[in-house]
């Protein structure tokens, strides 16, 4: 099956449209046409090489929505004509203890990624979303609800996930104060999944002008990070904090507002090394982790807590040649405030 792409083909290079080859359906596989596909900043890291030689023609794009329109004979939990999503992986080993655990990202074997990466023959290239068409096993396909606006979903299958899995792992509920670093892609959804959990959420952001948004998406309090008194007036108030950002910046200042034995999630992932003082750490023992996505069972679990709550992602609708201006104005922070890529008009 062929399917038409956006595709890049080297670290410097400007998207373009190009034609891969998708398997046709097994008899556990679904095929999706896809409409609309979110773009990450991994998304942006990969295509320009900034995490390691990406392998090119690189077809981003992890953050899938569409319809099904073919299945295997064996596919019992999808129809065609149905909305789904396809997230940031499609295939694991099934069998190792992350597995078991429904923690498919962490495969000891192989989480094989939506792209950028190999399918478990280690050979097969995968490609991803900027495309009019996926084929992925059935396990690893998400249901969406009816009726719902897919344009809006489609960044929840990795800005969602990405914050739900941590806010819910931390035990998020009504009194709990909840910080957010940065609002960007990420920022803005753990803002919204936080206020749904019923937490009071504070925002720190380098620009003063994203206060309004903040406030309007749900946060309490904002924090502009350039001037002490930002972290000073909130020390020890925090139960958990959330660091989307994926630029360079300490942790240490950040830490600081966290209550003794508070906890900071790293969610963003800065090309260049962070920052970090001990003592940050060692004075009200503090926690200092990570979190990667989630496996299907978390993910299917947080589509159907956004559908129930009504949380969706606030986005701009672009035409697929808008690609590398997208890509520049997310960088530049230039977007309210996740760019979704209408693959209708492919």
């Amino acid at each position: 099956m062929q399917a038409k792409t956006m595709a890049v083909f080297n670290k410097d290079g400007k998207f373009q449209p190009h034609t891969i080859e998708r398997r046709d359906p097994g008899a556990n596989d679904v095929v999706v046409k896809i409409e609309y596909c979110g773009i990450c900043h991994s998304d942006i890291h990969t295509a320009r090489s900034e995490w390691g030689p990406a392998a090119y023609p690189c077809v981003p794009g992890h953050e899938i929505v569409g319809k099904v329109i073919a299945i295997g004979k064996k596919v019992k939990r999808f129809k065609v004509g149905e909305p789904v999503g396809v997230g940031c992986f499609v295939d694991s080993c099934g069998k190792c203890s992350p597995c078991k655990k429904n923690e498919e990202q962490f495969c000891e074997v192989k989480t094989v990624f939506t792209y950028n990466s190999t399918e478990l023959d280690g050979k097969t290239p995968t490609y991803g979303g900027y495309a009019s068409h996926i084929t992925v096993k059935d396990k690893y396909v998400l249901k969406i609800k009816k009726g719902l606006p897919l344009d809006k979903i489609a960044p929840l299958l990795c800005a969602g996930i990405t914050t739900y899995s941590p806010l819910k792992r931390y035990k998020t509920s009504k009194g709990k104060k909840i910080g957010v670093v940065g609002l960007g892609g990420l920022g803005h959804m753990a803002v919204k999944i936080a206020k749904a959990m019923g937490a009071e959420v504070t925002v720190f952001s380098t620009s003063p002008s994203k206060e309004s948004d903040a406030k309007r998406l749900g946060a309490k309090h904002f924090k502009v990070t350039k001037t002490p008194e930002a972290f000073t007036s909130m020390m020890g108030k925090l139960d958990l904090i959330i660091d989307t950002v994926s630029a360079p910046h300490s942790f240490t200042p950040y830490l600081s507002t966290l209550k003794l034995g508070g906890t900071m999630v790293l969610v963003g992932v800065s090309p260049d090394p962070n920052s970090l003082d001990a003592f940050g750490l060692i004075g009200g023992r503090k926690v200092l982790t990570g979190s990667l996505i989630g496996g299907i069972k978390e993910t299917q679990e947080m589509l159907d807590f956004c559908a129930r709550k009504k949380v969706f992602s606030d986005i701009e609708l672009i035409k697929p040649e808008k690609i590398d201006e997208a890509y520049n104005r997310t960088v530049a922070g230039d977007v309210k405030y996740r760019f979704v890529v209408d693959l209708n008009t492919l």
